[in-house]
């Protein structure tokens, strides 16, 4: 498997396969759930698909037809079909399959838009505060992400939960009796440990009287899962405001073109360059590429080819040599931004933006995040687009205090020029003009480093290597200055880029007579993380993995700066549920 993505165990946004797919005929109360339905219209869905999920006379399909969601989730759906319910597709079929699917059964931009890092692979801490019973059912096995990646109609949701109750048992006695430890059958477990006394089957909550006021209403003894499907019925309908508008404003997008792409990865910094898009004729919505950046911190070229797909009219999904792409294409087809990521468990990456380049002159950035007071003939190199062949000092302006020395050498895509800056220039944000573009706070004028600070402030890593692959972790040190206030921690505080540290790994004493920092891996000074072996250690008291908690610790050289971030080096993902491929 070449991608392995931080997926658990339960897929619970995958169309169940456990219930019949032609269930029996709907009573008249139904019938308006019936009228929701999405008609199929497409051949290649009928023909492959049609064995299981019948067609009425409108051309709805069922389980098909009443559902929308992501390509991802889609995706996930398409590989269970085949691997549990003996589908037979060609890849060429399931692309189409997932294509169609997507594009009229999807998601509108507005409904992706608060969950768009599920798809781009990123770990974010994210708090789904609608309900609390639902965030606990679902995210006990997968992100809640997963779930607002979906749309259903009532009975879809209920079908749903019955996927997950008959493909896992324990479902009901753990994650999804939402803690309480009790079973509709009477089985012993829950909060009281083993042979604790079941809890009582719950009934459902009696509707309080008029007048009545909150504390007067008696608790809601449902089901949790009872409760969780009341929730997702009315917080995620099939039917929505948002999906009736793109559907009828959604169009192919054309993209072809030049894109100036402005990026950060952590460890490495920030990256100016240029991604041209060619559409591509062997199918719709496909796109060749051809990136090229430079990382400004250390001037290294990178140049990519790659293919990509964009489903629903926004969502593109591509590829360059091993480097996955999820981007989110704006409406007015101008903008474009998301991530760029690899790694056996994507965890290296590069947030990008794109910008749709005109014959206008732009202004991307600079090789430098910081400039100190004082500092005479810095050497900055100015990343664009349409800049100036001939250009002269006094045509680059930076406010008071910074003034162009000299010219070094001047390209359409780069400017290299020589700063001198006052001893008096004011701290902070200084922006940059030249040839009437305007680049704001391209970089900041400090008097002195204050602090720093390691990014990010706790980190994962997997060891591997022996049968499964590893997880790196890539950290970074960043300057802080005071600002004009001289106070740290407060709003004019300065980030001054990424600084130069010697990078070490101290002891996380989280049990008596740890041992992790000599087993757990290998921290090189470039702030990369890089874990042990998977399996025991026979070095190790008790045979132990090669898994714990260190400190990683940075420190500026000649200095007493120094700060720290948390490390859990943990074990391999045993289990990956349908890693996701879309590109």
């Amino acid at each position: 498997m070449k991608q392995l993505v931080v997926v658990w165990s339960l897929a619970i946004v995958c169309a169940p396969a456990f219930a019949r797919a032609q269930g029996p005929p709907r009573p008249a109360a139904d019938a308006a759930a019936v009228d929701e339905g999405i008609p199929i219209d497409s051949p290649l869905v009928r023909a492959r698909c049609g064995s299981c999920h019948k067609s009425d006379d409108k051309g709805r399909m069922t389980r098909i037809s009443y559902r929308r969601a992501t390509p991802e989730n889609w995706e996930r759906t398409i590989k269970r079909m085949v691997a549990l319910n003996h589908a037979t597709l060609t890849p060429d079929d399931a692309r189409g399959i997932l294509k169609y699917l997507t594009d009229h059964n999807g998601l509108a931009p507005e409904e992706l838009r608060p969950i768009a890092y599920e798809g781009e692979r990123r770990a974010v801490e994210y708090s789904y505060t609608a309900d609390e019973t639902t965030a606990n059912l679902c995210t006990s096995c997968h992100t809640m992400a997963r779930v607002l990646s979906e749309r259903r109609t009532k009975e879809e949701w209920e079908l749903l939960i019955a996927m997950h109750r008959g493909y896992y048992p324990l479902v009901d006695t753990q994650p999804m009796n939402g803690g309480q430890g009790f079973m509709r059958s009477g089985g012993r477990g829950g909060r009281g440990g083993r042979g604790a006394e079941p809890r009582p089957t719950p009934t459902a909550q009696t509707a309080p009287a008029p007048g009545d006021s909150a504390s007067d209403r008696p608790p809601d003894e449902r089901h949790p899962i009872e409760r969780a499907l009341e929730h997702l019925e009315k917080a995620l309908p099939f039917v929505t405001s948002e999906w009736s508008a793109w559907s009828a404003a959604m169009q192919s997008p054309k993209l072809a073109g030049r894109w100036a792409v402005v990026g950060s990865q952590v460890g490495a910094g920030p990256i100016y360059g240029v991604v041209t898009v060619a559409a591509d004729a062997s199918a719709p919505d496909t796109f060749t590429t051809e990136i090229r950046y430079t990382v400004a911190r250390t001037g290294e070229s990178v140049t990519r080819s790659g293919k990509a797909f964009v489903f629903t009219g926004y969502q593109w999904r591509g590829r360059a040599t091993d480097w996955r792409e999820t981007l989110f294409v704006e409406r007015d087809w101008k903008q474009m931004w998301g991530r760029w990521f690899t790694g056996a468990y994507d965890e290296t990456g590069i947030d990008v933006t794109l910008t749709r380049m005109t014959s206008e002159p732009i202004v991307l950035g600079a090789s430098v995040s910081a400039v100190k007071t004082g500092s005479n003939a810095q050497a900055v190199r100015i990343f664009g687009a349409n800049l100036p062949a001939s250009v002269r000092p006094d045509d680059i302006g930076f406010g008071q205090g910074v003034k162009v020395s000299r010219v070094v050498g001047a390209r359409p895509d780069e400017l290299s020029i020589e700063v001198d800056v006052s001893p008096t220039a004011p701290v902070g944000a200084r922006d940059v003009s030249i040839a009437g573009a305007v680049k704001p706070a391209i970089f900041v004028v400090y008097d002195k480093i204050d602090g720093i600070r390691v990014v990010p402030q706790a980190g994962m890593a997997r060891v591997g290597g022996a049968v499964y692959p590893k997880q790196l972790q890539q950290f970074q040190a960043v300057g802080i200055s005071n600002g004009p206030d001289g106070k740290p921690d407060t709003a004019d505080d300065l980030n001054l880029g990424i600084v130069d540290v010697k990078w070490s790994l101290e002891e996380y004493p989280a049990t008596f007579g740890d041992d992790d920092a000599q087993y757990v891996g290998v921290l090189d000074q470039k702030g990369l993380f890089t874990p042990n072996v998977d399996g025991p250690n026979p070095k190790r008291t008790g045979n132990r993995n090669n898994i714990g908690d260190v400190w990683v610790v940075a420190e500026v050289p000649a200095s007493t700066l120094r700060a720290r971030a948390h490390l859990l080096v943990t074990v391999p993902l045993y289990m990956n549920w349908f890693a996701d491929e879309v590109k």
